[in-house]
């Protein structure tokens, strides 16, 4: 329980001061997209890129791990492509709020799971959240795009030229496939290269969360209804125990297991917000899922450890 604890209040308090800072007009307008833009473009891919290039896929059970989140996060998106004329029928929820429940149900907060990776397992555990991103970073992305382009904005004509174009255009998948590459070729770039990425990596989670508490809205989260409900239990519940299910029938145990369920069971990523704002979502929903889910997962993820991961 502390562990989950030492992850995740640092992340509350820092979509509170975020919140603050914009109340009280510290940082206002112009600024904060700007804030946004920088974070979205430069600081995510930076630690996107070094954690990729950098991690030792030989010594770890990529395959097994790799293809048990990749069918557990595709599972729950099936699911919800499958329902989403039921979400919009029975609680009016319109295409761009869908957005935000599909991205609030198979995002994950990757800094969150390595952190607390870290604290239980040490470096091999952070290696395991390695495997983690390679896995899961492309397909989310995909997946996180291609809904986007489609429901974000109604009024805009779907083609698949659109969604390629905007998947080529997406900072998150151009960084997976560098760090791929240079992991591939083992063509290191210069070490000062390296050291400027891991020092704007540092500042993306802090950036992130700070954006999504300049636009939360706190009162919103007195008047839950089926969207955050949704989100929020697919992503914390639904997910992990898919996960646990199909990392078992894959042979996973131990700590790799249990990588798995803390993979799946920890908020949703603050990039999803950043994604909603860049490309027309409902970037409230999204923060107010994304900060919903922070809180309850104080509950929800040591549980889950303990339960399906066998901690």
């Amino acid at each position: 329980m502390m562990m989950a604890l030492d992850a995740l209040l640092p992340v509350l308090l820092v979509i509170a001061t975020g919140h603050i800072v914009a109340r009280i007009g510290l940082v206002t307008g112009d600024n904060w997209r700007g804030f946004e833009k920088l974070t979205y473009f430069v600081l995510f891919p930076c630690i996107i890129i070094r954690n990729l290039a950098l991690v030792d896929f030989g010594a770890l059970p990529f395959l097994q791990l790799g293809l048990t989140l990749a069918c557990a996060v595709s599972t729950i998106a099936a699911f919800l492509l499958f329902i989403r004329t039921r979400l919009e029928s029975w609680f009016g929820i319109s295409p761009a709020r869908f957005t935000s429940i599909f991205q609030g149900s198979v995002r994950w907060n990757t800094f969150v799971a390595l952190a607390m990776a870290d604290q239980m397992w040490g470096p091999e555990g952070v290696a395991l959240i390695a495997v983690a991103i390679v896995a899961m970073v492309p397909l989310l992305n995909t997946l996180s795009v291609t809904v986007m382009s489609r429901f974000a904005n109604a009024d805009t004509p779907f083609s698949v030229k659109k969604i390629l174009r905007d998947l080529i255009r997406n900072p998150y998948i151009v960084a997976t496939i560098i760090g791929l590459a240079i992991n591939t070729t083992g063509l290191l770039p210069p070490e000062p290269v390296m050291k400027s990425m891991e020092m704007l990596g540092r500042c993306a989670l802090a950036a992130g969360l700070l954006v999504v508490g300049a636009s939360l809205d706190i009162g919103a989260l007195r008047r839950p209804g089926p969207a955050l409900g949704t989100a929020t239990v697919l992503r914390l519940i639904a997910l992990p125990t898919v996960a646990a299910g199909l990392g078992t029938l894959m042979g996973l145990s131990g700590m790799a297991l249990a990588a798995a369920v803390l993979c799946t069971s920890v908020p949703t990523s603050p990039g999803a917000y950043l994604l909603a704002r860049q490309m027309g979502g409902d970037a409230e929903l999204m923060a107010e899922i994304l900060t919903l889910q922070s809180i309850v997962a104080i509950a929800t993820l040591p549980m889950a450890l303990v339960v399906l991961g066998g901690m």
